[in-house]
């Protein structure tokens, strides 16, 4: 089966303030950690799959504690993916899910195997993994479903601090794999943007229901 997967990788570790890590680690202190139930629409988990323990920094808390990245999100960062994918792209206009934060703590969570509601994604990684271990997955075939299915053809993104990375999540269901030790700590932010072919009018109702609560 060809190829067809790719991204795009920044190192924007310039683009960063003067302790970033700091800012980082002090929000990340605030996580919301439980177990999330599979996600409707966009989940590609196994049916036995229910709930995923991971952790999330929510995009008012991104906001009011991390201004700096949401500025980056839509100025900066906005222009790379534009540069990426070769044609116009657009944050989101809805501050819900913009920007957000993905939290792995110890080696017992992961994240859920899913597509992406939004045809861009980007994400900026905030910890080193250089072991195995916190992998982000990608499944060549996008009608893969469960994480065997993904691991039997797929690529797979290594995570180093200050990368910044660009590719269609919509198409190809991806997850992360847990850590390896139970003191690791793995930090994503994760930003959605959209296109022309895809605005952000396409995003699932549904989606934003079972998120937010919206009628």
């Amino acid at each position: 089966m060809p190829l067809h997967f790719h991204w795009t990788t920044f190192d924007v570790t310039s683009y960063l303030p003067h302790g970033w890590r700091e800012d980082i680690e002090e929000v990340c202190a605030e996580a919301d950690f439980r177990d999330f139930p599979r996600t409707p629409v966009l989940s590609r988990e196994a049916d036995n799959v229910t709930h995923i323990t991971r952790g999330r920094v929510h995009a008012d808390k991104v906001q009011q504690c991390l201004p700096w990245l949401y500025k980056l999100y839509r100025s900066d960062f906005l222009e790379l993916a534009t540069e990426a994918r070769g044609e116009p792209i657009k944050a989101a206009f809805d501050d819900r899910y913009g920007v957000v934060l993905n939290v792995q703590r110890g080696n017992t969570m992961r994240f859920e195997c899913h597509v992406d509601s939004n045809p861009v994604t980007g994400l900026l990684f905030f910890t080193d993994h250089p072991a195995d271990g916190g992998e982000l997955v990608v499944g060549n075939d996008p009608a893969a479903v469960g994480l065997e299915a993904v691991d039997r053809d797929c690529s797979v993104i290594q995570v180093h601090a200050g990368h910044l990375i660009f590719f269609d999540g919509k198409t190809y269901p991806h997850y992360v794999r847990p850590l390896l030790f139970k003191l690791d700590v793995r930090v994503v932010a994760v930003m959605n943007y959209y296109t022309k072919w895809c605005p952000e009018s396409t995003r699932p109702h549904e989606l934003n229901r079972h998120l937010f609560g919206d009628d």
